[in-house]
This record gives C-alpha cells, structure tokens and sequence, in this order.
C-alpha cells in the first residue's frame, strides 16, 4: 500500500463519470457506456478484496476506453490504450490527488489492454486489468463477441476457414473467432487473486456454450 494517498470529494469523481460519458456518444454497443459502468462495478468488487487505492481505481475505469472510438474508427490502426492515456493525462491534471496517484490513474488506462505491450505494474492497473477483462469473458462476454462481430460485418459462423490466418475488423472476425484467439486465454492472463476466482466461473460458461454453439451450427443438436 502506497501512503502517498489522496481522498477525492465525490463531487470530482462525479465530474469525471460525467465527462467520460459524455465521450460514448457516439461509442458502438460492445464498447460503449455500458461497458465502463460494469468494469466500474467490477473495479470496485476486486479493489476491495485486494486493497487497492480506490480512488485511482475508481477514476480510472471510468477513463479507460475514452480512447475507444479512434480505434473504432481506424480499424485498430491507433491503439485505444494509448490515446485514451493521452486525454487522461490532460484531465487528471485538474484533480486534487498526489502526483503519485495521477501517474498511477494514467499507468492504469495505458496497461489496461489485453493485446497491449504495457504490462500493469500497479496493484490498481491489475484491478483495471482484471476487471475490464473479466467483462469479456463469461455469458456478458460472449454476448459481446457477437455483439462485435456484427458491428464489424462479420459472420455469424465460418468453418470453413483457418482462424488464425483471419484479421481483425473483417467479415471473418466471428464470435467464435474472437472465443478461440483471445477469450480462451483470459483465465491464465488474470493478475489478482479475487479476478482469478471470478474468471474461473466465467471461463467454464464459455467452454460450455460454444461446444453447444457449434453442435447447434453443425445440426447435431
């Protein structure tokens, strides 16, 4: 536990949920306001249990996907994690915290991302982490993935393709694609000891309704 610690008034933390939000607007469903106000809620759950600085937890998930939409619009070209790290270093400037926990609030919206080349460093950036992927994952995550997949166009099914030969932001970037590259691997990517409780629950849901998914698509069931 870091003593350089701050309280922030509720007014401030209501400031920044107003501010952030305003920046979803224009966000696609499986990334939108949504989105951040349950990884609020999770944030909140695992910081607890692991003691975090909450203050810096709560302000950061608020402000982890401000960057979002110029990935959205770039096809993945501009990396969310660091742009949204961009705008967060401008607002948390204003706030009346510790230099300490400023960084620490930007530390967390820069590692955040599960294919980001940041590790997170603080016990907090592990909550965000955590938190954000464990939205990813279980019955929301996969409502999500499909969700995703038609925003971008894709199939609901393709079998008749190596996935791993497919790209991001295309007809083939299916649900049961991003299950199969990214949402399998969550679990084992996990930081803290309460996410790893919560992930284990949610992996297994997963595992259950894709075999079932494809049994389905496959008319075998």
């Amino acid at each position: 536990m870091n003593d350089d610690r701050k309280d922030l008034p509720e007014i401030w933390l209501e400031h920044i949920k107003s501010l952030s939000r305003k920046m979803f607007e224009k966000a696609t469903g499986s990334h939108d306001w949504d989105h951040t106000l349950r990884v609020y809620e999770l944030c909140e759950r695992i910081g607890q249990v692991e003691g975090a600085d909450m203050e810096v937890v709560k302000i950061a998930a608020y402000l982890h996907d401000i960057g979002r939409s110029v990935q959205d619009q770039t096809a993945g070209k501009i990396c969310h994690a660091a742009e949204g790290a961009k705008l967060t270093r401008e607002i948390v400037g204003q706030l009346p915290l510790s230099d300490f926990q400023k960084d620490n609030i930007i530390h967390c919206v820069r590692s955040h991302r599960f294919r980001g080349n940041h590790e997170p460093k603080t016990l907090e950036a592990k909550v965000l982490f955590d938190a954000d992927k464990l939205d990813s994952i279980g019955a929301v995550g996969v409502a999500r993935a499909f969700l995703f997949a038609g925003e971008v166009g894709a199939k609901l099914h393709n079998p008749d393709i190596n996935i791993e030969n497919t790209h991001p932001y295309s007809k083939d970037d299916t649900g049961y694609r991003e299950f199969k590259l990214k949402l399998t691997k969550i679990k084992d990517r996990i930081l803290t000891t309460e996410g790893r409780r919560l992930a284990k629950e949610r992996h297994e849901f997963m595992e259950t309704f894709f075999k079932r998914f494809l049994e389905e698509y496959e008319g075998k069931r």
